[in-house]
């Protein structure tokens, strides 16, 4: 079994409930998270997202851990090109001020996904090839080596030791491996592309301060219920979310399992929708323990970052239980770190 488990939840909003409440569940579910034994607990950034309430993943964060005292709070992640890596430098350093020892940095490289969403951030895609450029410069404000602008700091960051979490989209991981940072990659259903990502990361990676040996997070779904069909049913208000959105072109906030009409789905929605829903880890506890081992063995990852979402909150506290028991999570907080 993977040693570290922890959660990253996306503040998906739901049918019946507005955004607001999309974000006080991801502050509830922390609370739960770790109440269970959680190793961290991260929030994603996303704009413009019908279905997607997680705006602003640092002020997000800074809820997460006011709410929270032992867990570890953080960023899955901060789209760098988004914004200026000064102002992440800081945004950061004010978060780990205030909850020392606790917060993470994950970065990503995704910019807005559609022409209109990137215009009203400035940004267009050419931005996120100079991701590494942007990585190097944040990292420059952190440690005080940052030397464009001397007479400028980053406070109240510079010199706090943030960990700083590469997210392996794209060409992600080789800049991981290069910047010597922790890698984060999923998806578990592309087993083959997963393994070779972190075989290529262990490859090229340069030890460095933040990072002396490689560290591995795998993410994806998993959904543990008594019976295979159960897990199955948590996995079906996201597969039809994702299927309606490569049709219609608007990621919609989540529809009850039974409020879903497989047989009024045209060919092509029907197909996306079943797509969707395969390769999943999911089952009885039994089933997903194997399952998981599997994945161990396979990647030797050092964490596994779910990152499940459905409409019924009650089945979904009801996995994270049961995965909670598998990994025989204690409850207690985690070591530190990396």
């Amino acid at each position: 079994m993977i040693r570290r488990i922890s959660i990253l939840d996306r503040s998906r909003t739901r049918e019946g409930y507005d955004a607001p409440r999309a974000l006080r569940d991801t502050v509830d579910l922390a609370r739960f998270a770790e109440e269970l034994g959680y190793h961290r607990f991260w929030v994603s950034e996303h704009h413009s997202v019908p279905g997607v309430a997680g705006s602003a993943p640092t002020v997000l964060a800074a809820a997460v851990a006011a709410a929270t005292g032992r867990i570890r709070v953080g960023t899955g992640g901060v789209m760098l090109p988004n914004h200026q890596p000064l102002v992440v430098a800081e945004q950061f350093g004010v978060l780990e001020s205030l909850f020392p020892g606790r917060i993470d940095m994950g970065l990503g490289r995704s910019v807005g996904f559609t022409n209109g969403i990137r215009r009203a951030l400035g940004r267009d895609t050419g931005d996120a090839d100079r991701f590494e450029e942007q990585l190097t410069e944040l990292l420059g404000w952190l440690d005080g080596t940052q030397r464009a602008h001397p007479e400028v700091h980053a406070r109240p960051a510079e010199g706090l030791r943030i960990p700083a979490y590469v997210l392996a989209t794209g060409e992600g991981a080789e800049i991981a491996a290069r910047a010597g940072l922790p890698m984060v990659v999923g998806d578990l259903r592309s087993r083959a592309r997963l393994i070779a990502a972190v075989e290529a990361y262990r490859a090229r990676f340069r030890p460095s301060t933040p990072g002396a040996r490689p560290y591995v997070v795998v993410s994806g779904t998993v959904a543990v219920a008594a019976t295979e069909e159960e897990a199955r049913r948590i996995l079906v208000p996201e597969a039809w979310a994702l299927a309606r959105s490569r049709t219609r072109g608007s990621f919609p906030p989540l529809r009850p399992a039974e409020g879903i009409d497989v047989a009024a789905m045209g060919t092509k929605e029907r197909e996306l929708y079943e797509g969707a829903l395969a390769g999943h880890v999911h089952g009885t506890e039994e089933q997903v323990a194997a399952e998981l081992a599997v994945i161990a063995e396979a990647t030797g990852a050092d964490e596994l970052l779910v990152t499940t979402s459905t409409w019924d909150r009650t089945a979904l506290l009801d996995s994270y239980r049961r995965l909670a028991r598998i990994a025989g999570l204690s409850g207690q907080p985690g070591p530190p770190g990396p």
